[in-house]
């Protein structure tokens, strides 16, 4: 069962997702360029959506960070009353020794970013604390640092690296592997997934997909000329202090997501309530995800305009993207939201008409426009009703 998400959203001048150089993202499609936010950026902003609901408890989160060496010795240091500079030691030497491709590089960061559960920093905190008396020796020089300086230069780096993990107990190793790996019902880990490089049995297979949201019409870029006075300066003073420019657009964008149903429910080990919550709280997450680019500046806080929910028990899944193709064009006194949504649901219309509605348990939607002329879709009142008979559709709730 796939659960499809389909959302207009018009935003005011912004600059909510930069490049390289700063600019707003964008990319040509259809023979045209439009504006574009991409789906990282949309990921984000709906997992800091989750942080702000009600749907579930931090420690059911999960957290990216490549400083797992300082949260894990400050838990050490304020949960179990190590020494500090102790407990840096004994972090790094767990993570260095265990031979888990998770060393500590410069500055006490790991080689690349891991995502993992909130629980389990606590869980490798208390596993260091529990195994202090073997753990902590293997942080320690065996001689001054004159041997040790001597030894660096006699021992390659390949070897040293072999003599940590050769003295880091095997049992323990098996252990630590267990807590690290560990992903269960984590809820936006499930939905988002994990690939760990030197480590793929660790890796989770995503169940959503997201598409980077791309305007309905051909985007231009305007520049923002700004300046600031020195409110110090000397009154026979003149002009700026400080002077620059930011680039900008304004968009209707077209956003896409799918959640799979099944490979959601294997994530949590079947557990429906968590399953239903998580299903609740991407559908919500996605209509409140706004990327934070430039909020200060331009506040382009702009709710969706439309959403439509999809439900189907078997097939593939669709994009309603190419309804875009042609980009839409609106006069003075058109609406370009309005023209956009008339757009897509033509186009959803004909994919019905071309490939049939087999399989199609439930559509709804709403937006702030006229009613649907298109008589595959229900109306109803308000975003909270279509979240209601989207999980009543994926059997998540009673009717």
């Amino acid at each position: 069962m796939k659960i499809e998400l389909h959302i207009l959203q018009n935003f005011s001048p912004s600059n909510l997702n930069r490049d390289d150089t700063g600019a707003p993202k964008d990319c040509d499609f259809g023979g045209v360029r439009r504006a574009r936010i991409s789906s990282q950026c949309l990921k984000r902003a709906t997992r800091e959506a989750f942080r702000l609901g009600e749907h579930f408890k931090p420690e059911e989160m999960a957290t990216r960070t490549k400083r797992l060496v300082d949260v894990v010795s400050a838990q050490l240091e304020k949960v179990h009353g190590r020494e500090p500079t102790e407990a840096q030691a004994a972090t790094i030497a767990t993570l260095e020794g265990s031979g888990l491709g998770i060393k500590a590089e410069k500055d006490n960061k790991t080689e690349y970013l891991l995502f993992l559960p909130k629980r389990v920093i606590a869980a490798l905190a208390a596993f260091i604390h529990e195994n202090w008396d073997v753990i902590r020796p293997l942080a320690a020089p065996a001689q001054g640092a004159e041997a040790e300086a001597d030894g660096k230069k006699r021992k390659g780096k390949r070897d040293a690296k072999k003599d940590k993990q050769e003295g880091f107990p095997k049992e323990l190793r098996n252990r630590l592997e267990e807590i690290v790996s560990s992903a269960d019902r984590v809820p936006d880990l499930a939905l988002f997934g994990r690939m760990i490089a030197d480590h793929p049995d660790w890796n989770v297979d995503a169940a959503s997909q997201v598409a980077h949201a791309v305007s309905t019409h051909r985007v231009a870029m305007d520049f923002d000329f700004y300046t600031a006075v020195d409110e110090l300066r000397r009154e026979d003073t003149e002009g700026s202090d400080m002077m620059g420019t930011i680039q900008f657009n304004s968009a209707c964008f077209y956003r896409y997501a799918v959640l799979d149903r099944e490979q959601l429910q294997s994530n949590l080990k079947a557990d429906p309530e968590l399953l239903r919550r998580t299903v609740e709280a991407f559908i919500r997450g996605s209509a409140e995800a706004i990327p934070t680019g430039k909020q200060n500046s331009m506040a382009a806080q702009n709710p969706p305009s439309y959403f439509l929910a999809v439900v189907r028990e078997k097939g593939t899944p669709m994009s309603l993207a190419n309804a875009f193709v042609r980009p839409v064009r609106a006069s003075a006194d058109e609406d370009l939201v309005e023209k956009s949504v008339a757009a897509l649901e033509g186009y959803f219309g004909e994919l019905t008409r071309l490939w049939g509605a087999q399989g199609v348990s439930a559509i709804a939607c709403a937006d702030r426009t006229a009613a649907s002329a298109t008589p595959q879709i229900e109306r109803v009142d308000s975003f909270s009703a279509v979240v209601a008979r989207t999980l009543v559709a994926a059997k998540l709730a009673e009717a």
